[in-house]
């Protein structure tokens, strides 16, 4: 049985930020981190001391974690950023929350005695004879220390303290991950025996100048040595004490959302009857399968979260087109008037959202990227509304001269015409990129609408049209314009002018996604002027959906497959890669810039995305994707990949990423595309092996074991994670679980089943499907009860300090 963590927060907004700048405001961005390691970090929103950021992320932690805090950052173009304060939340304090965090929290002063993180590997004997009692404690390595040099590193050693008893291991220069190997011991009177003081492991930086600098500690209570005369393993390393004080709201507020899911796993046959009433309900569907029973239970929240996780069920069993068929079709025949079809946030309208972008974004990427980035960079000043034209803004930014409210609005029509010309050229020209997959779901869906509205003036209304560019352009392409980093498909939030443009582009893509059917009937007179360029653009999108919606059902079996075929490139870009070849150069001249394109199968690099020379590593070779310690190179946002040939030789390539957002993404997608893999490493070096020794513990010998333990299965949760049914199932259990009581009184009211059951033509009894899905819930309980109590009963289980 494994353990699975999911990790999900959103940054919403702060308020009340203290000024750092001089003239009065700040620049504030944040830091996330797990752990004290750095997982995302926020778009900086500038002269603001009450931004709104709005992002949002999930993690996957299969190892778990302890902490994740956030940091607020003032930006500053010349020198060192400062900080103004920031929260910490443990994993005890979010789980405690069942339906999660949603608040606003004062920020907290950051003290450097806090900031500690990393862990340290001890062995502890109590020898006992006639005449005295030894305390040996074996001081074996550490790792993850904290940075407190300037070069990244630092200088520990370790001291252990008992009452007045103290011994200190030697001090290693210049080293996040110390190799001590040292024996300390501590000689004690009979009666110190009976103290109940803790035995303490401290570790400390040491400074030549100046006093030195705390890197952690651990403190082992007399209970722990007393029961057992020798312990070992790796523990925590902890700080002084928490001494964060809330300071009253001086340092303003963030306004967070946190949510922590743990799972416990199960091996894959205990989910099989659950998957296989999931298939039953498409392959034969009822009013009362198992699907129809779960929409009945789940409740509005969790939605969304149903409906994806259905998704890649069925994506995974190569059933998602009857799925979706199965969830339209029941809301095509609950709806009597054509106006109100999908506009509501039902499983349905939720599941075709998450559809298109489990199997779309790529195509989405393809579609929209090159319009977002031009926009982004002509930065234009784009406004139609007379209440909101700031002429005063635009002389600042204009060198011909003071325009008028007329000729910005002039200008604004026409820059918006040509953005609109060019999204829905791009998207009426991309019937073959769109995957099959996608053009089948709307194939069945036109299907089913055309079925149930056929009178005459339904056909004029456009329904059949309206049911799929709802979807496509509404839900999809619109939400993209909107907010592109949301979609990936920008590092960083448009600042406001960019902003106002995107909001104008979407809403007339929402308006030529409607068929042109509203226009003139909303508030917003202003947008007349886009109109013509709409009611232009209706026909050749009716044209597009014909031949989006002309495929062979039957030739595009099997098309669900493709979002993860080797052929789809899953992520490209230029990186930095590191020239690990002929003799060493110095830092800055050994990085090379290359284009990158990660598939499914290969990891490949060339000079530009033009070169037709590549260099590739095979995916099924890659047994570690890690992050690389700026001592390594003095460079930052540095990553590795490592891979072992048929000989079982190690090799690593480096790769220098812009920003830690970057590094994050790209650490993220290899591991998804490896996270099968059946040879990862369980630990490796976070330096580089540079003149005769690594940076990171020091030793000379190259093949020596790693002093790191490996993160490849830490992933960032997005539109890309790869399919896990297990996984998925256990969220429908839990889903279902929560829903049985409700589950019940549906059967105890279902009056066409006598006792849950009926006889077939044969005599036999066969159970009604929610009598057999209300079993299949209590044997999936039955199962996890017994894993725990199983856990509980097994001494290994036991993690010191964790």
């Amino acid at each position: 049985m494994a353990r699975n963590t999911s990790l999900y927060f959103r940054i919403v907004e702060g308020r009340n930020l203290p000024a750092k700048d001089v003239s009065g405001t700040s620049d504030p961005y944040c830091i996330v981190k797990v752990d004290n390691e750095v997982v995302a970090r926020t778009a900086t929103v500038w002269k603001n001391l009450n931004p709104f950021w709005g992002e949002e992320y999930t993690l996957h932690l299969p190892m778990g974690f302890h902490s994740l805090s956030f940091q607020v950052m003032d930006e500053d173009t010349i020198g060192h950023d400062d900080v103004i304060g920031k929260i910490t939340l443990t994993k005890e304090a979010i789980g405690s929350q069942t339906k999660g965090l949603d608040s606003w929290l004062n920020l907290t002063r950051v003290d450097p005695n806090e900031e500690v993180q990393g862990e340290i590997r001890l062995s502890l004997v109590l020898l006992k004879d006639s005449e005295k009692i030894i305390l040996r404690c074996q001081v074996i390595e550490a790792r993850d220390l904290a940075p407190r040099d300037t070069s990244g590193t630092s200088d520990p050693f370790a001291r252990v303290i008992f009452n007045n008893h103290s011994a200190e291991t030697s001090i290693i220069k210049k080293t996040r991950f110390p190799h001590w190997g040292e024996t300390l011991e501590l000689e004690l009177d009979p009666e110190e025996l009976c103290e109940e003081g803790p035995i303490t492991v401290e570790v400390w930086d040491w400074d030549m100048v100046g006093k030195n600098d705390f890197l952690g500690k651990v403190e082992l209570p007399s209970a722990c040595w007393h029961k057992s005369p020798h312990l070992e393993g790796w523990f925590r390393l902890l700080p002084l004490g928490n001494n964060e004080v809330d300071a009253g709201g001086k340092l303003g507020a963030l306004r967070l959302k946190v949510r922590l899911v743990e799972d416990r796993i199960l091996p894959s046959v205990y989910y099989q009857p659950l998957i296989d009433l999931l298939v039953e309900s498409v392959i034969s569907p009822t009013d009362t399968s198992a699907l129809t029973m779960l929409e009945e239970v789940i409740t509005v929240e969790s939605r969304q979260d149903v409906a994806m996780t259905l998704v890649k069920i069925y994506l995974g069993q190569g059933l998602v087109v009857p799925f979706l068929d199965y969830l339209n079709t029941r809301e095509v025949n609950h709806t009597t008037d054509p106006n109100t079809l999908f506009r509501s946030n039902s499983l349905s309208s939720k599941a075709m959202e998450q559809f298109m972008k489990a199997v779309g974004m790529l195509y989405l990427h393809e579609v929209l990227k090159p319009i977002i980035n031009r926009i982004f960079e002509e930065k234009k000043y784009i406004e139609l509304d007379p209440c909101k034209v700031d002429l005063n803004r635009l002389r600042r930014i204009s060198f011909k001269g003071a325009m008028s409210e007329a000729e910005v609005r002039d200008s604004s029509v026409e820059m918006l015409q040509i953005y609109l010309t060019s999204v829905i050229e791009s998207i009426v020209n991309s019937v073959d990129q769109c995957p099959p997959v996608m053009r089948v779901a709307f194939k069945q869906l036109h299907k089913r609408v055309e079925e149930q509205f056929s009178e005459p003036e339904n056909e004029v209304s456009d329904v059949k049209y309206l049911a799929i560019s709802g979807f496509f352009f509404l839900r999809f392409f619109a939400p993209a314009i909107l907010t592109p980093k949301l979609f990936q498909l920008r590092d960083q939030h448009a600042d406001t002018r960019t902003s106002r443009t995107l909001l104008l582009l979407a809403k007339a893509l929402q308006s030529v996604g409607n068929l042109g059917l509203q226009l003139g009937h909303g508030k917003e007179q202003w947008m007349v002027p886009l109109h013509p360029i709409i009611l232009h653009s209706v026909a050749s999108v009716k044209d597009f959906l014909d031949k989006l919606i002309d495929i062979d059902h039957d030739t595009a079996c099997g098309a669900h497959r493709a979002v993860f075929m080797p052929s789809v490139t899953v992520k490209e870009g230029f990186l930095q890669k590191y020239k690990t070849e002929g003799p060493q150069l110095l830092s800055r001249f050994a990085f090379k810039k290359r284009y990158f394109w990660l598939t499914s199968e290969t990891l490949s690099y060339a000079k530009t995305p033009d070169w037709q020379v590549r260099s590739s590593v095979s995916i099924q070779c890659v047994c570690g994707v890690e992050r690389v310690d700026e001592n390594a190179f003095q460079q930052q946002n540095v990553m590795q990949v490592i891979t072992q040939d048929n000989d079982g030789q190690l090799h690593t390539i480096y790769m220098q990423c812009k920003n830690v957002n970057e590094l994050n993404q790209w650490l993220s997608a290899i591991r998804k595309v490896s996270i099968y893999n059946d040879r990862m490493l369980p630990s490796f070096h976070p330096g580089a092996h540079r003149s005769g020794k690594w940076t990171c513990c020091l030793q000379a010998d190259r093949n020596v074991t790693g002093c790191s333990r490996t993160h490849s299965a830490v992933t960032l949760g997005d539109w890309s994670d790869p399919l896990d049914p297990d996984v998925e199932t256990q969220t429908i259990y839990k889903q279902l679980l929560q829903g049985r009581d409700k589950l019940r009184s549906i059967i105890d009211l279902n009056l066409c089943v006598v006792d849950g059951a009926h006889c077939n033509v044969r005599g036999k009894i066969v159970l009604s499907v929610p009598v057999r899905l209300l079993a299949v819930i209590t044997d999936l309980e039955k199962a996890h009860n017994a894993f725990q109590r199983r856990e509980k009963e097994d001494p290994n289980c036991v993690i010191l300090n964790h």
